[in-house]
């Protein structure tokens, strides 16, 4: 395998659900915010223009959520707007919480910060939460904070948001959606996303996952209401959520959500599902989708620059490695495990056993080029054969590690 340009060390940058590149309109309405000398908390002139600029930024982060303004509480990212979520709407009420079985580490943490009883809900082959086994867990027992992705970080399939939210209304569960990975590149206005159960959930959504900065997020509640804030501070977010907001990064945030709803996501789709074609004929199979579902629309639903590929036979870490010599950057998984390669959670929680520690996540970023993508497909390509040639006949079955 040779990089795609010998004249250029700078690798292919295929990791775009750790963290998306630097969007046009998130760069100037940084540089916008860094030249406000105000704090928004302050009473002068420049106070006052920072206010206005945070508030300006929250209605508009509202309204692309179908919320009132006052609905919206700014945090650091999606790990605190999780955190506070499961903190205030769940353990101040006295709730027990349901997570998701491959729902992110962060919910996970903070139900275990909590000490708040807590049950995971099952999920399919293709990572969906399990909509039946909710309605016998909240057909008794004390209320619940039910906690799903709207879209999976690894394999990017899509939950059945609307058939979750009625259950969890018809049960009086409260409902807390992690947004992260799917605001700005699911079409929130149309199909199940636009269902009138989904305006009682909170949501959870972080700036760098849309094209942002890193150190800016949300939770986007149902209503305007009191929460019992994580960080006290000095009373800022309405009391909600104590310390100086960074500004600049938030309108960052705003700024790369409007951009990224506006994105070409079907081109980018398509050069995924051509990717997929290569390396399934390579002998991948797709975390999510089944063999005989393909591509297109009959597919499982997922995020449009997911992929989940795993290699049987050769380790993720190993996949890794050789890609990166190669000139590109992909994960193993979720970007928030302290930089370790190790076996799937989410993977093993769908069933996979042995080969969750087999895969590798492919996420386009929004400035991928057609080149970059066939580019990687034929690395990809020559690896998988050169890896599975080594293979002895007996130990093509899963669980078995070619090595590097």
């Amino acid at each position: 395998m040779t990089p795609p340009s010998s004249n250029s060390a700078k690798p292919v940058y295929l990791d775009a659900n750790a963290t998306e590149p630097l969007r046009p309109s998130a760069r100037a309405a940084l540089l916008k915010g860094l030249e406000v000398e105000g704090n928004p908390a302050s009473v002068h002139a420049p106070g006052r223009q920072a206010r206005a600029l945070l508030e300006e930024a929250r209605t508009r982060l509202a309204q692309a959520f179908g919320r009132e303004a006052d609905s919206v509480v700014f945090t650091s990212g999606g790990t605190e707007a999780d955190s506070l979520a499961v903190h205030a709407l769940g353990a101040v009420h006295g709730r027990r919480v349901i997570l998701g079985a491959t729902e992110h580490a962060a919910l996970h943490g903070a139900a275990r910060a909590e000490k708040v009883p807590t049950e995971i809900l099952p999920v399919d082959r293709a990572g969906r939460p399990d909509s039946a086994r909710l309605r016998e867990m909240l057909g008794g027992g004390p209320p619940a904070l039910v906690c799903v992705m709207a879209a999976n970080n690894e394999t990017g399939v899509v939950s059945p948001l609307a058939e979750i939210a009625a259950i969890s209304r018809e049960t009086g569960a409260q409902l807390h959606v992690d947004a992260v990975q799917a605001a700005g590149r699911l079409p929130w206005g149309s199909r199940d996303w636009n269902a009138e159960v989904l305006r009682e959930a909170s949501l959870a959504v972080s700036g760098h996952k849309m094209g942002g900065v890193m150190g800016a997020g949300a939770l986007i509640l149902p209503r305007d209401r009191p929460l019992m804030p994580l960080l006290p501070g000095g009373g800022q977010e309405r009391g909600r959520r104590g310390g100086t907001p960074a500004l600049p990064a938030l309108l960052a945030m705003v700024a790369a959500l409007e951009e990224s709803r506006a994105q070409d996501w079907q081109a980018i789709a398509g050069m995924r599902d051509e990717l997929q074609a290569r390396a399934v004929a390579a002998g991948a199979l797709v975390a999510g989708v089944s063999a005989e579902e393909g591509v297109g629309e009959a597919a499982t639903e997922r995020l449009p620059n997911t992929l989940s590929l795993i290699l049987p036979g050769v380790s993720g870490q190993t996949q890794l490695m050789l890609l990166d010599l190669a000139g590109f950057a992909v994960s193993a998984g979720s970007a928030c495990s302290s930089g370790k390669v190790t076996s799937s959670p989410v993977l093993e929680a769908m069933g996979y056993g042995a080969q969750a520690g087999q895969a590798i996540r492919v996420s386009l970023p929004w400035n991928v080029q057609p080149g970059e993508v066939q580019a990687f497909g034929q690395a990809y390509v020559e690896m998988a054969q050169r890896l599975r040639a080594r293979q002895p006949a007996s130990s093509a079955g899963p669980g078995r590690d070619t090595g590097a």
